[in-house]
């Protein structure tokens, strides 16, 4: 059985490049859009983790703005929702997302899986992830609510990897 080939679309990160993963660095939203779609071609599954920004300054300046006494106010727009662009191709690989939730994570993640079409959501409470070695998540798809325990999370990286793979379809 050969292992997967694992392109790794990345933003400003100190993590280092896991052995065998082709790395595709980039600054942006826009950039990680364009990145992510120049690369689907043959995926079988795309593995969105983290939202790059929901919003993106509409008219950035170039130049430092100088602190004034008087307030601020900064336009944003919305950024290319990168994981339903890519669930509406046509040609949609099997698409999975994440949903770090602060509360009511079942209704929130559940509700974010049905709008994005997806089949599969991994969902967890934020304050209980962040800055720990251990996590505990729940799967939602068109099944229901798969809890998986609480364990280090190079374990449940492993189980996730696996429960993604029983998940694709069949070739």
């Amino acid at each position: 059985e050969a292992g997967a080939e694992v392109t790794l679309v990345s933003g400003p990160t100190s993590q280092a490049t896991p052995a065998g993963v082709t790395r595709i660095d980039v600054t942006s939203a826009a950039e990680m859009a364009a990145a992510v779609d120049a690369n689907l071609a043959g995926v079988d599954a795309f593995v969105a983790v983290a939202a790059v920004a929901d919003y993106t300054p509409a008219a950035p300046s170039k130049t430092k703005i100088k602190k004034t006494s008087a307030p601020q106010t900064i336009a944003l727009t919305p950024t290319v929702e990168i994981l339903a662009t890519v669930v509406a191709r046509p040609d949609a690989p099997y698409c999975v997302g994440f949903a770090a939730e602060t509360d009511d994570v079942e209704h929130n993640a559940e509700e974010k899986r049905r709008r994005k079409k997806l089949p599969l959501i991994i969902a967890n409470r934020a304050q209980d992830a962040f800055g720990r070695d251990d996590n505990a998540v729940t799967l939602f798809d068109d099944a229901g609510a798969h809890p998986v325990p609480r364990m280090e999370k190079l374990a449940l990286a492993r189980r996730l990897v696996a429960e993604i793979a029983r998940r694709l379809p069949k070739r």
